[in-house]
């Protein structure tokens, strides 16, 4: 068990919040984040993961179970999340701790919540080509069979101002 994934299961909470009301807020309007991981190389890797949700100090994405990403944290569970306010051109970085997870009773869980925004996100895409006119060339969206929820928990958090200013908490 990598170090890292070793202190995620014995610490079970931190003393503060890390994600303020305007992130989880800003969070809730995203359906994908890019995540970073990094080969044991130390090649990097970023891709788009479907986001289910954020909760306290943790996110919870979705994700293929043979991806790279997948492989990467199963040997560094070491990870980095980015998104974008575009109202305010804010970035926000996350960086922190991830467990895979591919059962068990809070897996089965989170798949539910992540049909439920899958389903909504897709609506909202077909009203939006509707209203617009724009043909999308696929409005469903839909994960494979085999899927894997990644559980970050997040301990440290960057806000990247639009004159590069950074704000950090850990």
């Amino acid at each position: 068990m990598p170090i890292a994934e070793a202190l995620y299961l014995k610490k079970k909470t931190f003393p503060r919040r890390l994600l303020t009301e305007d992130m989880r807020r800003l969070l809730e309007k995203k359906e994908f984040i890019d995540v970073g991981t990094c080969e044991s190389s130390g090649k990097p890797n970023v891709a788009p993961k479907f986001l289910i949700k954020a909760e306290d100090n943790h996110i919870y994405l979705a994700d293929y179970v043979f991806g790279r990403t997948f492989v990467n944290l199963k040997k560094n569970s070491n990870v980095s999340l980015s998104t974008i306010n575009l109202d305010t051109l804010t970035g926000l970085q996350m960086n922190g701790i991830a467990k895979i997870m591919v059962n068990g009773p809070e897996f089965k869980r989170l798949i539910k919540e992540m049909q439920s925004r899958q389903v909504k996100f897709s609506a909202s895409r077909l009203i939006e080509g509707l209203r617009k006119e724009r043909r999308y060339r696929d409005f469903e969206v839909t994960l494979p069979e085999q899927v894997c929820i990644f559980k970050v928990r997040i301990n440290e958090v960057a806000e990247i101002g639009k004159t590069g200013k950074v704000k950090r908490k850990k």
